[in-house]
């Protein structure tokens, strides 16, 4: 018992700082997007790199959807005077459309409904569903219970039913096994009820998109929170739900 007490004293301090500063993430880490319009003849040579057609043409406009970039960084490798990848793991927004982003883009903030504010600013407490995901994104929203992480200290946590949920945090393409599964447990949770969508594949189909699986959550079914990436990095998801739940203001 002595040696473990020495050891623990030993690791000191390990759960990451809150307010987070110096964040110093992997070299290889592609976050948020910062776009430089091409010249018009050059714009289709950067569409077509994509692997995942994120990259949009919009009236000569370059427009990259987060909603469907997989970040895998080909695009800012080949173009890297037109796209490059930051640091920024800040990505989460509030409505589908504030994902698509261009030269003249300013991010925007996540923003609560007030009835969800005042019923779960202080915590939330969150049913987590696999709808048909390889497990990267799930890895990465379970990592969130650790020591470093720690999302209890702010009051988020997840829960095994959805009965006992304030709202449902949804990752995979939601394939057809379970589309019926996921109906049935956003069905089950209470109103008013939060939907929170983690990764390109549960926001847009990501790259799963086919014949077997409904291209992402149902339309009819409205998301409070978008958590681009595939996967997003546990930073990424951690600062979009302290945003949603006013944690973080900025």
């Amino acid at each position: 018992m002595i040696d473990e007490i020495l050891a623990r004293l030993k690791q000191k301090h390990r759960t990451v700082p809150f307010p987070f500063k110096n964040i110093k993430l992997s070299d290889r880490y592609n976050g948020f997007p910062e776009i430089k319009n091409p010249p018009s003849p050059k714009i289709e040579d950067v569409i077509k790199i994509c692997p995942v057609d994120a990259l949009i043409n919009h009236d000569g406009k370059l427009k990259l959807d987060m909603g469907l970039c997989i970040f895998c960084g080909k695009c800012s490798k080949k173009f890297p005077e037109y796209i490059k990848f930051t640091k920024d793991y800040s990505l989460s927004v509030s409505k589908r459309e504030d994902l698509i982003i261009s030269e003249d883009f300013h991010k925007k903030s996540v923003i609560l409904r007030e009835e969800i504010y005042k019923l779960f600013g202080r915590s939330l407490k969150l049913r987590q569903v696999s709808a048909g995901g390889c497990n990267a994104c799930e890895a990465d929203c379970n990592v969130l219970s650790t020591p470093f992480f720690d999302m209890a200290r702010f009051g988020i946590s997840f829960v095994a039913s959805p009965r006992h949920a304030d709202g449902i945090l949804i990752t995979g393409p939601v394939t057809k096994n379970m589309h019926l599964a996921l109906r049935k447990t956003y069905d089950a949770v209470s109103e008013p009820k939060i939907v929170i969508a983690v990764g390109a594949c549960a926001i847009s189909g990501g790259i799963y998109r086919g014949l077997e699986q409904i291209k992402g959550i149902d339309s009819d079914i409205k998301i409070d929170l978008f958590i681009p990436g595939c996967p997003p990095h546990p930073m990424t998801i951690l600062d979009g739900l302290l945003r949603f739940i006013g944690k973080i203001k900025k």
